[in-house]
């Protein structure tokens, strides 16, 4: 197993160009996979990309576009900055549909996802 730090998380998102999207489940295969391990470590990876987002959020350069970094099915990520709404108006933006799954726990979900996905 390989434990990924936040920077090379931060790296990865920072390749997503507009319109285009990765998951948190691509970016873990691709380390795992670089550093030569099975796997990476799937809980330190998430606190780690909200992290990344976080610190993206509160700088005025050097923006990691973290929006564009999805849960492994494609779901929005609540504890971005500013739960989901941020990161729904950020990706209507560049272009995406944006669903939602639900009646009382409503999860959002970009639609068709993977058609967006980068290639690491």
């Amino acid at each position: 197993m390989f434990f990924a730090p936040p920077i090379y998380y931060d790296e990865l998102m920072k390749k997503v160009p507009e319109g285009k999207l990765i998951t948190v489940g691509k970016m873990r295969e691709y380390l795992a996979k670089k550093n030569h391990a099975d796997f990476t470590d799937p809980m330190t990876a998430g606190i780690f990309v909200t992290i990344v987002a976080w610190a993206s959020y509160q700088r005025n350069d050097d923006i990691t576009p973290y929006w564009r970094t999805l849960k492994s099915d494609g779901e929005l990520n609540v504890k971005y900055p500013e739960g989901v709404e941020l990161q729904k108006r950020l990706l209507e933006k560049e272009g995406h549909t944006i669903i939602s799954k639900g009646t009382k726990n409503i999860k959002y979900y970009v639609k068709d996802f993977e058609k967006s996905l980068i290639e690491l």
